[in-house]
């Protein structure tokens, strides 16, 4: 009778695992520590997973389940966010931390349990805390189901290629010394693909990336923008490539000799080995079309095919910093597959239409250089973090921490790509936006030139959304509405609210929980231009979220 108890104990134990889980459940360890890494001739300490820079590739299958256990052995809170992944009634495992998670302590650990559900394609793990995801990132490869193959010929080998940033200076202590200034932060001292940034001028040995193709054959590469601040360029000298895949969505294919991929944003390309044997450059440059200041070196890599003796590299020119018909061309390829395996559900009927402005401002502060600080702000309201979980207190249902009233529009109408106002101040607070489960989404993100027009790489958690629209200049509702593409737009989790433009993108509600929304330029994300929708639990047995793991962090 004990042994039956204790069987029937170990099962009760394991339950929510078995009910969520289809598919194989695959364990990984994540021991976040302290490790020298040498780049452009220097090293320094350094935070990474399991010692590598970038991290280990999680490797999954469609309704797979992961238990991935995260142990902090260095003296900074961590959390991890698993990008992209929809985390359906699971939001305790999404990983922003003071949004849906408390912090990872010092010498704590934490498991992370989630199942991969109606997704396949390329993602992104990182550090979702601080300016740790500088070197704490890595990519999550989510295979189709085994009866289900790939919409495209199957290539002879899949690569996983990562752009990253590297700071000769530990990134912590930079965004202190901009945070307690008020100004922005220094920029990054070069660009790296898988890790490494090529021959640079002040380390001439400096190895690059370099991977191997045989002739005649085609290769699946998976691009991740895992940069802090960049959008990037990527190209490969005299090869086309193919794009299949962006954000673990399939696409309709298109072939370019540059693609354009924003922080957190995926793409997969098929390389066809076509050209006579050789070498030719991989190269990543930065794309901004506005007046910021931009780290302009370029990374390279190498395209080698095998037997190949020559000594000699094929170059390439990466596109200005500033070629924005460039970058149009290829947003505007982009279109979702949308065929009978793979429709496009784009929301019809729409709840809530939302029109969000994204700006900077300057706010008072006595001890900042020149007495003001450089904030950020969703409809001029700069989110403040909370010193507790989010999700914890709309799921106890405790009061005093947030209120559910972001506003829906800005508070005030102006030319937002034109003159701005004279008040340069935005307000503050905890404000979130409440969603019924269910209900359909239609939200345009408007730059505005308060104090200069910018890119911005708005990333939205808990969902994919379709991009129906985007433009220059401001929203004109009954014109530009006109236009919108709802038969199939391309389906994205991180999208780009262009430089003195504007976006429009639509999704359904149907994940409860608290979900992050923030521009990808971390510096944009300290300055607070971010905020969160509180979605509330629907009323079918499928549609709440789940309570809380017994391990979950305490703050």
């Amino acid at each position: 009778m004990a042994e039956w108890l204790r069987i029937v104990m170990v099962l009760a134990l394991l339950w929510p695992v078995f009910v969520e889980c289809k598919g194989n459940i695959r364990h990984y360890k994540f021991n976040v520590m302290m490790r020298n890494i040498t780049r452009l001739c220097s090293t320094k300490p350094t935070v990474t997973v399991n010692g590598k820079f970038p991290g280990p590739t999680i490797y999954a299958r469609e309704d797979d389940t992961l238990l991935i256990k995260v142990v902090n052995q260095v003296h900074y809170n961590l959390t991890i966010h698993w990008h992209g992944v929809k985390q359906i009634r699971t939001c305790w495992a999404d990983g922003p931390a003071y949004i849906a998670q408390c912090p990872i302590q010092p010498g704590e650990s934490y498991v992370y349990n989630f199942t991969v559900t109606e997704q396949r394609g390329t993602l992104l793990w990182h550090a979702h805390i601080l300016w740790l995801r500088a070197t704490v990132h890595g990519a999550i490869v989510i295979l189709p189901k085994l009866d289900l193959p790939y919409p495209f010929p199957k290539p002879k080998k899949e690569v996983v290629i990562i752009l990253g940033e590297w700071w000769k200076s530990d990134v912590e202590v930079v965004i202190d010394e901009a945070t307690q200034s008020g100004l922005p932060p220094n920029i990054s001292d070069a660009y790296t693909i898988n890790g490494l940034p090529g021959p640079v001028c002040t380390c001439l040995s400096q190895e690059g990336f370099n991977f191997l193709v045989e002739l005649g054959k085609k290769y699946l590469l998976r691009i991740i923008n895992a940069a802090l601040n960049e959008e990037l360029f990527f190209k490969i000298a005299g090869h086309n490539l193919t794009v299949v895949e962006v954000d673990a969505a399939y696409v309709k294919p298109f072939e370019t000799d540059t693609i354009l991929t924003t922080p957190g944003q995926t793409t997969n390309v098929i390389l066809s080995a076509n050209l006579e044997s050789g070498k030719y450059l991989m190269v990543t440059s930065p794309y901004t079309d506005s007046p910021i200041l931009v780290n302009n070196k370029t990374a390279t890599a190498t395209l080698q095919y095998i037997g190949t003796n020559i000594s000699s590299t094929t170059f390439t020119v990466p596109p200005p910093k500033n070629t924005t018909f460039v970058a149009i061309k290829y947003m505007d390829s982009l279109r979702s597959l949308n065929s009978k395996i793979y429709p496009a559900k784009v929301p019809m009927k729409i709840d809530h239409s939302l029109f969000f402005t994204i700006s900077l401002g300057l706010n008072p502060c006595a001890s900042c250089y020149r007495g003001f600080r450089l904030v950020a702000a969703i409809n001029n309201v700069t989110f403040v973090m909370p010193s507790v979980s989010l999700l914890n207190v709309h799921f106890f249902n405790k009061s005093g921490v947030f209120t559910d009233d972001f506003p829906g529009n800005p508070p005030y109408a102006f030319d937002y790509t034109g003159i701005p106002p004279e008040n340069l101040r935005t307000m503050e607070g905890t404000r979130l936006y409440r969603l019924d489960y269910n209900s359909n989404v239609q939200l345009i993100m408007q730059d505005t030139g308060l104090l200069s027009p910018e890119n911005h790489p708005m990333h939205l958690h808990g969902f994919n959304f379709f991009v129906v629209g985007r433009g220059r200049g401001n929203f004109d509702p009954k014109e530009d509405a006109k236009n919108f593409n709802l038969v199939d737009p391309v389906e994205r989790n991180t999208i780009n609210a262009p430089s003195g433009g504007w976006v429009a993108i639509r999704f359904r509600a149907n994940n409860p929980g608290v979900w992050f929304l923030h521009c990808h330029l971390e510096v944009h994300t300290t300055w607070g231009l971010k905020m969160a929708f509180v979605v509330d639990n629907g009323n079918g047995p499928n549609e709440y979220l789940l309570p809380p793991p017994k391990d979950l962090p305490k703050c």
